[in-house]
């Protein structure tokens, strides 16, 4: 199973959905993003933010390819730098109402030979307590990133958890992702673990996964 990410302008992730549907994709989730300024120095003038759609959409192996060059027609009319879209590995799915979950074991393709080839690009995916989002992308773009999105989530713990852990839990989330060349990832990561506000236990957390197929979606030259 592959997982396609496309981040586009708001409003604009439906009409993504629905190409992606007529060449094999079963359907998608759209989350609302909050796109950054691609520069500390545009981020302190109050410039290059938006509002995004981030589309998410779980498929099998097989269609991923036609999937993704249909999103790419679908956005190349649109002005340059219209959005993004990459792919990651999902290693286990299921389906509510069905028993079965299908896994990818070992870092495997489905076929059993072993995956090759490095990534060119690594997604880094932050989530934080709610308002410190911007400070990680601000250390993140020390190390060479450009911009990122948030998207607001919530945190799963239990009310008690606060008392048994003896750690503050903030139940409001945000969670930044950031595309990154892979050659960048680890100075990326190492600028987010020396903020300050991270030193704490229980103010956030941070991964990275391979990223497969990266591009940008609107006109292309």
């Amino acid at each position: 199973m592959k997982l396609i990410t496309s981040i586009v302008p708001h409003d604009k992730g439906e009409r993504l959905t629905k190409a992606a549907m007529e060449s094999g994709c079963r359907g998608g989730t759209v989350l609302i993003g909050r796109g950054l300024a691609k520069s500390n120095l545009m981020a302190v003038l109050g410039l290059g933010e938006s509002t995004k759609d981030v589309i998410m959409m779980i498929l099998e192996d097989s269609v991923m390819e036609p999937v993704f060059n249909t999103i790419l027609r679908a956005t190349s009319k649109e002005k340059r730098n219209f959005g993004e879209i990459f792919v990651t590995d999902v290693d286990a799915f299921f389906r509510s109402g069905n028993d079965g979950i299908k896994r990818d074991e070992k870092g495997d393709n489905n076929d059993g030979t072993e995956r090759k080839g490095k990534t060119m690009n690594e997604m880094i995916c932050a989530i934080v307590n709610k308002g410190y989002a911007d400070d990680v992308m601000a250390a993140a773009r020390k190390a060479g990133a450009g911009g990122g999105t948030v998207v607001s989530a919530r945190g799963t713990a239990r009310e008690t958890d606060e008392q048994f852990f003896g750690t503050h839990i903030v139940p409001e989330k945000e969670m930044l992702i950031i595309i990154v060349p892979a050659e960048k990832k680890d100075s990326v990561l190492q600028s987010i673990r020396e903020l300050k506000c991270l030193k704490e236990p229980g103010m956030g957390i941070a991964y990275s996964t391979p990223v497969e197929n990266f591009g940008l979606l609107g006109k292309r030259g």
